[in-house]
């Protein structure tokens, strides 16, 4: 057990846990933040992605250890008081989900995406979003959606 600091959707928190724990039952279990989902426990589907310092990181893979010191964003913190990011507000349009369990890791992909690549091609979204595992079928939609969002952050429409 050890004191970890660390800034959560722009609050700075401090928290005494076992430093090999996951981030993501600290972030379920310890500080009630349910948007974070489990998904297979193996970093490989995506449903527990959050941003760790602008970073697509699987949240189920990510001990503490590595969380000290840093920025963490899950879905919770995209929206701005009761204005959602445009990436929400795109797979909202365009309904970039069906069942929505790996929506949100879907959402926090698409984000550091674009924090990394604004203007993204249709090929590059596909490829960053390829390790994001969706078994409703709502792939097409998912592009498209992102598709959007990078227009809207850039003050224009696709």
């Amino acid at each position: 057990m050890r004191a970890i600091s660390f800034s959560l959707n722009g609050v700075a928190r401090k928290l005494t846990v076992d430093d090999t724990r996951t981030l993501l039952w600290v972030l379920r279990d310890d500080l009630g933040l349910t948007g974070t989902k489990f998904g297979c426990g193996e970093a490989v589907c995506g449903a527990c992605t959050v941003l760790l310092d602008n970073e697509a990181v699987r949240a189920c893979a990510t001990p503490m250890s590595a969380v000290d010191g840093k920025r963490v964003v899950t879905i919770e913190g995209l929206a701005h008081e009761d204005q959602l990011h445009p990436v929400q507000a795109a797979f909202v349009e365009h309904l970039g989900f069906q069942c929505g369990f790996c929506t949100s890791g879907m959402i926090m992909g698409a984000h550091a995406l674009l924090l990394k690549n604004p203007k993204p091609t249709r090929s590059q979204i596909i490829k960053e979003m390829e390790p994001h595992l969706c078994r409703c079928g709502a792939h097409v939609r998912i592009v498209q959606a992102i598709e959007s969002a990078s227009a809207a952050m850039a003050g224009g429409a696709r």
